[in-house]
């Protein structure tokens, strides 16, 4: 497996436990109040953002040849750890 393909494999999996998170929280938020839900619209946009980027990032990927340069590796592990920190912000946010 390349490097390229070991990092494409990497993201595509965060990135769909991230949209399965996303739409868990969603579906959660839905059943609260209206003024909670007003609370948490903007931890769930700013994860959906992060889901967004990380679909572009994945693209990118996909488009980049098998030589993925450094940058493009900094750039998709930054984005993963910006989705993962979001998905841990809302987890902690309902555990409370």
């Amino acid at each position: 497996m390349s490097v390229k393909d070991a990092y494409k494999k990497k993201a595509e999996a965060e990135l769909e436990l991230a949209q399965a998170r996303l739409t868990e929280f969603k579906a959660k938020v839905k059943s609260f109040t209206a003024d909670t839900q007003v609370t948490y619209a903007e931890q769930l946009d700013h994860l959906e953002k992060a889901v967004d980027n990380t679909r572009h990032k994945l693209k990118e990927l996909g488009e980049a040849g098998e030589e993925v340069g450094e940058k493009l590796k900094l750039s998709l592990e930054s984005t993963l750890h910006v989705l993962s920190a979001s998905i841990h912000r809302m987890t902690d946010k309902f555990k409370n």
